[in-house]
């Protein structure tokens, strides 16, 4: 009987060097997107969102049927319907094919060779979502400040740094406000950051802001009334296409997943008008968020510069530890943990986490149970042809591609927002 041993000198193929990609990064994609930061290891997911989109029914009311003396009329409760459709994300990573090729003999030297572009491009996909999730789905890092009608040196209006990364791709998007939020016009697209000076508030591009562009950034008057209009910088292909994030929190008008936004579909606010953060202040939110949903928070989240503040005011406190969900772990077994500062609610003690994707001047009070990102089926490495590798056209490389189809649903009630702080 013939030996089926195949012996070295057996040519591994590109669909087992696909294998191994899988088989080596799939834990470590998992593991990365639990860690990435505390809110993305501590919300729900789940994989299994199919069909065009998802309707959540929310309850607005109690039934009105009740009454004293005369038996009462019969009334039914109000409800809406939450609408949820997916968005597309994703992560591109390029390996050269003579990489590929010249360590197909060994497992180790593959695995060497790939592990960096590969661990990049996941942490890149996570690092964007992040942005997302503190962001209002409109894809904007950042708005430019003034009319640059020639420069490539571009100063931004309150820049996020954690927004901004060299290497990045970006559009520029003139937004006019309207009364459900803005629309967006495409202008320049493929721009990319060279440089980043937070010190100075500015991003170096690769080329300069067109005329027609520029001439709407104009940060003389607020972004508040019907009409008005900013340029701002968007991830690549991005403009109004991100997942909902947190600053949807701050709508007060218009809708939020279809549902108008108002007394039963909003979260609580406060706009603290430069006023320091103090307990006074976060004992205010932890209440009226109770008193609206019937739950306190149970998560912190806050910029660096508002947790070292609360750090000054909480400084007697212990650090303590929190899982990422109680009794979860991540797909590939392993329960990741965050360690920080606790504040005492009137149902007991409270994370306080640092986020690099909040605002300078503010702070998040979450309910971890009621943010839910929805995945549609096999999300993460794309392997539908067979390989995770596929050809890059004209080029002697293949791609490799991350992510896939998803939303982040906020249900607005269970949550309170901090605004206009000190910095």
């Amino acid at each position: 009987m013939a030996s089926e041993f195949i012996g070295v000198g057996h040519n591994m193929t590109l669909s087992d060097a696909s294998n191994l990609f899988k088989i080596k990064y799939e834990k470590l994609s998992e593991n990365v997107y639990n860690s990435a930061n505390v809110l993305l290891g501590r919300v729900k997911k789940s994989y299994n969102f199919t069909g065009k989109q998802l309707y959540i029914a929310i309850p607005q009311s109690f039934s009105g049927g009740v009454g004293s003396g005369v038996l009462p009329a019969a009334n039914t409760a109000k409800y809406s319907e939450a609408q949820i459709f997916a968005k597309k994300m994703y992560a591109v990573v390029e390996v050269d094919r003579e990489t590929i090729k010249a360590s197909l003999s060994s497992e180790g030297a593959f695995v060497q060779a790939t592990k960096e572009v590969v661990k990049k491009g996941v942490e890149s996909f996570m690092r964007n979502l992040s942005r997302s999730l503190f962001n209002d789905g409109s894809g904007s890092l950042g708005e430019i400040d003034g009319a640059q009608t020639a420069a490539t040196i571009i100063p931004i209006v309150d820049m996020k740094e954690a927004n901004f990364e060299d290497r990045d791709l970006v559009d520029v998007v003139v937004q006019t406000k309207t009364a459900e939020g803005h629309s967006s016009s495409v202008g320049q697209k493929g721009i990319e950051i060279l440089s980043v000076d937070p010190e100075a508030g500015e991003v170096e591009l690769s080329a300069a802001i067109t005329t027609a562009e520029a001439v709407n950034a104009d940060t003389n008057l607020p972004f508040g009334t019907i009409g008005d209009t900013r340029t701002v910088l968007v991830m690549q292909n991005s403009a109004d296409n991100d997942p909902h994030g947190l600053k949807s929190l701050d709508k007060t008008s218009g809708k939020l997943f279809g549902i108008d936004v108002g007394r039963r579909w909003k979260a609580q606010q406060k706009d603290a008008q430069g006023a320091a953060i103090s307990t006074d202040m976060l004992n205010e939110m932890m209440l009226k968020v109770k008193k609206a949903c019937g739950k306190s928070p149970n998560l912190i989240v806050t910029s660096f510069k508002q947790y070292e503040k609360i750090l000054n005011l909480l400084e007697d406190q212990k650090r303590y530890t929190v899982a990422t969900r109680a009794g979860l772990k991540s797909k590939s077994g392993a329960d990741i943990s965050f360690s920080g500062v606790e504040f005492m609610s009137v149902d007991g003690p409270v994370g306080i986490f640092p986020e690099r994707f909040v605002e300078d001047d503010r702070i998040y009070l979450l309910n971890d149970s009621n943010i839910h990102i929805y995945h549609r089926p096999d999300f993460g490495w794309h392997d539908d042809d067979g390989t995770v590798f596929l050809r890059v056209a004209g080029q002697d490389k293949y791609e490799a591609r991350y992510g896939g189809y998803l939303e982040c649903y906020i249900n607005p009630c269970f949550h309170g927002v901090i605004s206009g702080l000190s910095k």
